[in-house]
């Protein structure tokens, strides 16, 4: 099971969340970060797989490592996916037009220096409280941490 970091709170707080290996920070971010055993590259592309399978629609994927690189510009390895359900998004984003910043679902896997890879999402707990979105619509966000979680596996 990957370990998960979890930054929706205003201190920082280690829990245990559902496996002894797995761990979850609470900062401020308002960020889920899973550990990744695959490169940048594998964990986006196994995402990419995973969203396309569950019938979302994969709306963008962008590789900034590789954009730096032909700007002449260093960057460890980054990349971002952006995937949605128009049938689920539209609800919140009619209840709270201000939730488009949020959506579609951005999931970026990411290299520190020590080479641990990252992919990393917005909380949907963050979203709901950001946006004030109720309980019944907060459901629909709920499937795309999971999606990330078994990309990183």
């Amino acid at each position: 099971m990957a370990r998960a970091r979890r930054s929706t709170g205003s201190a920082q707080e280690t829990a245990a969340a559902g496996s002894p290996s797995e761990e979850v920070a609470v900062t401020t971010s308002g960020a889920i970060d899973f550990a990744s055993h695959h490169s940048v590259s594998e964990t986006i592309d196994r995402l990419e797989s995973l969203v396309r399978s569950s019938g979302l629609l994969l709306f963008a994927r962008i590789d900034f490592s590789g954009d730096a690189g032909r700007a002449g510009l260093p960057m460890r390895p980054m990349q971002l996916l952006l995937f949605g359900n128009p049938k689920a998004g539209t609800p919140l984003l009619v209840q709270a037009p201000r939730s488009g910043l949020d959506l579609p679902v951005k999931a970026l896997a990411w290299q520190e220096a020590n080479g641990q890879v990252w992919v990393s999402l917005n909380d949907p707990e963050y979203i709901v409280r950001r946006h004030g979105l109720s309980a019944e619509l907060a459901q629909r966000l709920a499937g795309a941490a999971e999606l990330a979680r078994k990309a990183a596996e």
